[in-house]
This record gives structure tokens, C-alpha cells and sequence, in this order.
């Protein structure tokens, strides 16, 4: 990502803390609980946002201007999030297996062989698995799979409207309140609470949201650093309003979304000088670089740690402050090994195996004179 997107990666540092701070809290005892704490699973909506948004950013001109290679897109997503996929899923199933053997139960729902298939194919997200099974949240990677394979559609209707962003903006946030509004109202559930059998469908208002909004910033929506910095407050605090007193997810959606764009204006000012402050800080940038190997290992480390912990002090349930803190920081270091060990090389193995069957084709077609 360029420099002058900084913030926003440090932005997946902090959706991905409110996500596991969502779940860790339940563990201590007791628990602090406040609405911004209670409403964390809108982290993941977060992700989605950005995700619209970078992806647009660092691919929609090669889409419009006809440069866009969906072989090599496709390769890139998935050396992107399937290695650490697989990964935490062999480390659930061998855990689910030692458990087993120790006459311990990890979780209730972690066991379901049914819902393997599902997960091997990254498809647990689009109604195909049974359960919430293995590594639970990699239910969203299902459901960026999903987004990835369907961008070329998302990206010829953000180009047509590359020179309308308003208009683009207000065609997703209309489709975010309405898929809410018609979701909630068919199941009985908020969209934004859907995992395994709808994450598939959750990330598409929130995926369109995050590229209009980028068409918005490259129009210059918040060039003035000044209107950047209201627009984050104003996003805050309406999503600290909203968890804390209302409990409406739509409107803390569309304000994650204020907040995502009123960061990226963060980056550089028209001079080109840095304005992203404590955001374009090497160590926040860092800890976002990471935070997908901490959304990733997070649970599966949770089964290990309590299990140990409460082994080791011989007693059951909630952790005492400092045991419970102390899971929370060993996160940090348990992720740069998962990014640095697993991340990066196999996405980097995944990707050159790409670059080498695309030079194999195209040297096939050419020996063939197509």
C-alpha cells in the first residue's frame, strides 16, 4: 500500500483488536462491558470497508483501462489469505484431535468433519457449511473469497462512476440500509451478525460501500486535512453513540464507513507532506500489517491458553486480570511468527507458482500460434 495510505493499515490494527476484544472480554473475570466492547463484531464489517477500498484503489484503473489480468488477481487473493488459512485450520483440527485423546472439549461446535469441505474450498461462508466449525472466524476470509471472485463486476460499476462519486456513495449506502433493513426483517437477525451462513451475503453492502468511498477520496472528498480530521471525530463518535445508547449497527456501518475515508485523508496533504501523525507511525503500521495473522490465530490460541491457564491455577471460567492480559499481549508475538513463518513466504510461494503457470500458458499459446 502507498505511504500516503499508512493510516488505513494501521486501521486493521484496531478492527482486528475490536474483534478480539469482543471475544476475550468474556473471559475475564468480571468482565468490564460497555456498548462500543458489546457491538466488536462490527470489526469484521470494518474489514470489509477497507477492504472495497484498497482493493479498488490498487486495482480499478488496470480494470477500466483494460490492463487487469483476473488470473493473476485471482492468484494474488488467494496467496493473500488461504496459507494462514490452512494453516489455522490444520493447527484447530490437530487440536480438536489432542483434545480428543485427552477426553477434553475445546468448544462445542469446533468439531463438524461436515462442514471440512466447506472450509478447504473457502466456501464455509456461503451457506455450505453446517456449522461454525474448526477456526470460526475464517468464515470472513470465506466471505472475502467470495468478494474477490466477484470484484470485476464491483469494479466496471465503480469505473463507470469513477467522475459521479456522490452519486456512487449514496447508490451504497442505500444498498447498505436496505439489505439491513430487508435481512433483518426476513431472519430475524442483523446481517451484521451473520457468519457462516450468511457472511457471504454481509460482505456485499459493506464491499460496495468501501469502493464508492474510494472513488470519493480520489475525487478529493477529503483533501483538506482539516475536514479529514472532523470527519474521523465526527465517525467516532457516532459509532461510540450508536454501540453505547441505539445498538442500530446500520449507522455505526455507515459511520466505520466516514471513518475509513476520513483516515485515508489522513495520509498526505496536497504538498505531498505526511499528515497521518500517530497513524503513519512505524509501529501502528506495523501491528496492521500483522493484524491478519491476529484475527486469524486468535481463537484457536484462546482454546490453547485458557485450557493451560486453568490447568495451571486448577480452576475453571473466567481468568484473573493479569492471566487474562497477559493472553491478550502474547498475541502480538504469536502474530509476527504466523505473518513472518507462514504469511509471507507461502503468499510469496503461491504467487510465484502463478507467474509461473501464467508463463506457461502464454508459451503454450505461442507455440500453438494463438
Amino acid at each position: 500500500m502507498q505511504d500516503h495510505l499508512k493510516p488505513l493499515t494501521s486501521l486493521r490494527f484496531f478492527a482486528a483488536a475490536w474483534v478480539v476484544l469482543y471475544t476475550y472480554i468474556h473471559e475475564l473475570n468480571t468482565p468490564i462491558s460497555f456498548g462500543l466492547m458489546e457491538h466488536g463484531y462490527l470489526g469484521v464489517d470494518l474489514f470489509f470497508i477497507l477492504s472495497g477500498f484498497i482493493l479498488s484503489h490498487v486495482y480499478l484503473d488496470s480494470v477500466g483501462e483494460g490492463r487487469f489480468s483476473y488470473g493473476t488477481f485471482v492468484n494474488h487473493r488467494l496467496a493473500r489469505v488461504y496459507p494462514l488459512h490452512a494453516a489455522t485450520l490444520l493447527f484447530a483440527i490437530l487440536l480438536i484431535g489432542a483434545a480428543a485423546l485427552k477426553g477434553v472439549q475445546l468448544d462445542p461446535n469446533a468439531q463438524n468433519w461436515a462442514a471440512l469441505p466447506a472450509h478447504l474450498t473457502l466456501t464455509q461462508a456461503w451457506g455450505l457449511a453446517p456449522s461454525a466449525s474448526f477456526n470460526h472466524p475464517s468464515w470472513s476470509i470465506s466471505a472475502e473469497w467470495f468478494a474477490y471472485l466477484c470484484f470485476p463486476v464491483v469494479a466496471w460499476g465503480a469505473w463507470r462512476l469513477r467522475h459521479r462519486p456522490i452519486t456512487a456513495v449514496a447508490i451504497a449506502a442505500a444498498v447498505v440500509v436496505a439489505l439491513n433493513l430487508a435481512f433483518g426483517a426476513i431472519a430475524g437477525f442483523p446481517l451484521t451478525k451473520a457468519t457462516f451462513q450468511w457472511g457471504a451475503l454481509r460482505i456485499v453492502p459493506t464491499f460496495l460501500f468501501g469502493a464508492a468511498l474510494y472513488l470519493a477520496w480520489r475525487n478529493g472528498a477529503v483533501s483538506n486535512p482539516k475536514l479529514a480530521v472532523a470527519g474521523a471525530v465526527i465517525a467516532s463518535l457516532t459509532v461510540i453513540i450508536a454501540t453505547s445508547f441505539y445498538g442500530i449497527d446500520t449507522i455505526s456501518v455507515l459511520a466505520l464507513g466516514l471513518l475509513v475515508l476520513s483516515l485515508a485523508g489522513f495520509g498526505r496533504d496536497e504538498q505531498g507532506a505526511e499528515t497521518g501523525g500517530i497513524l503513519s507511525s512505524k509501529v501502528l503500521v506495523y501491528l496492521g500489517e500483522i493484524s491478519f495473522a491476529t484475527y486469524m490465530i486468535y481463537v484457536p490460541w484462546k482454546w490453547v491458553y485458557l485450557k493451560g491457564v486453568n490447568m495451571l491455577l486448577g480452576s475453571e471460567g473466567p481468568l484473573p486480570f493479569f492471566w487474562w492480559l497477559a493472553g491478550l499481549i502474547a498475541l502480538i508475538p504469536l502474530s509476527m511468527l504466523a505473518h513472518h513463518l507462514i504469511e509471507r513466504p507461502f503468499r510469496n510461494i503461491i504467487r510465484d507458482l502463478g507467474a509461473r503457470w501464467a508463463s506457461r500458458k502464454r508459451e503454450i499459446h505461442l507455440s500453438l500460434g494463438e
